[in-house]
Order: C-alpha cells, then structure tokens, then sequence
C-alpha cells in the first residue's frame, strides 16, 4: 500500500527540478543553489555513471533538499536507489512490476502513464498520483483535461515540454498538483557553475507559482 503522498511532499514547492547529473560536486551546488531559491525538492535520473553517487552525496551534505531518483525501470534500480539515500521515487512508465517495487519501500512514488489503460493499470493499484510523461509529446494540457474527466481520482505531475511560459497553463488545470522540468537548471549554467543564477531561476519559478496562488 501506499503510505506517503507525493502531493503532500511537494505541496510547498510544486515544481520538480529533473536533474541529470554528470558529476557529484555538480550535484551537491546545484541542489544547495535550488533551495536557496525555494525548491525544496530534487529528482536526479538515473541516466549517468554518477547518479547513485549523487543521490548519496546531496542527501548526506544538503539534508536540507528532499532528493529523490529518477528514470526508474527496473526493481533493481529502486532497490539501490533507497539505499543510496533516495526519497521519493518517479518512473518514465507504469509496469504491475515496477509499481509494486516501489510501493513496497512505503516512499511517495510515480509512475509514468500517458494512456487511460495505463491509469486504470495505476488505480488497479492503488496509485492515485502519477507522472505525465513525455507531457508535450502526448498533448500536454488538453490530453490531460480530457484524462481527468474520466479519471477524476487522478492527480497529475507533468513532465517534459513544461517551462516557465506554459506553467500557468499547467496550474489552470485543476488535476495537476505539480510539474517537473529542468529549465532551471541549463546544461550551459550547470557548466559553467554559475550556481546563482540557478537560485535566480529557481525564485523565479516560485514567485510565479505563488502568483497563481498553488504554494501551500
């Protein structure tokens, strides 16, 4: 069963930075620098060497961040992801399998979906909160209006195509409890350090989602 609300762990701050990290350091500066603009949570994907490593590090040095793993598809993968330090764990897509791994380490969770059959899939298991991915891909907004009409139970956490010009869209729809994305953190940025404009871009997202009134 599901004992935690990926809702409540982001209701503060519901955006999720989507951290693709080459380099622990890199990690450890990038999650100081999204807090210190106001996002309290961080996913990093597993999509590098480092990434267990990187999880590890930003949870022992920046305790202050909820760091959370991403790109999860395998039982393997969120076994170690725990371990590491992990969270809060987020998936690309919905297997019975994948799912009941994750819900068995009791951490808030979501699997990836883009279909009605994969969201009956999710309320089959009791997972009400789910990831729309790729979101701009599968019709971003207007799909997700239409999923929720039917699966009204269901809240939403788009990602992929989000930014700081479409949120508002995003947030106008009543199903969605919070987005993830990665403009925030630019490869470019990330490169050349320049972590304070990390923080600049971080403020910037949660002034404008205070302004649309979804901080709690």
């Amino acid at each position: 069963m599901l004992t935690a609300s990926f809702s409540e762990l982001v209701k503060s701050s519901p955006i999720l930075p989507v951290l693709h990290m080459e380099s622990v350091d890199d990690a450890v500066n990038v999650s100081r620098a999204l807090f210190k603009g106001g996002i309290t949570c961080a996913e990093i994907v597993l999509r590098s060497p480092v990434a267990l490593d990187c999880i590890r590090a930003v949870s022992e040095q920046v305790p202050e961040m909820t760091v959370g793993v991403g790109t999860l598809t395998n039982p393997q993968q969120v076994k170690d992801s725990v371990a590491a330090g992990a969270q809060f764990l987020v998936s690309p897509s919905l297997t019975k399998t994948l799912a009941n791994s994750m819900l068995e380490t009791g951490l808030p969770m979501l699997p990836g979906v883009v279909s009605p059959s994969e969201l009956t899939q999710a309320l089959e298991l009791g997972v009400k909160e789910v990831k729309f991915f790729p979101a701009a891909q599968y019709g971003g907004v207007n799909t997700i209006k239409a999923l929720s009409s039917v699966f009204s139970q269901v809240k939403f956490c788009p990602t992929g195509g989000v930014s700081l010009a479409n949120m508002a869209d995003y947030f106008a729809v009543n199903s969605i409890f919070a987005v993830g994305g990665s403009w925030m953190v630019p490869k470019d940025i990330v490169a050349s350090k320049d972590w304070d404009q990390i923080t600049q871009l971080s403020a910037q997202a949660i002034a404008q989602i205070k302004l649309l009134d979804k901080c709690a």
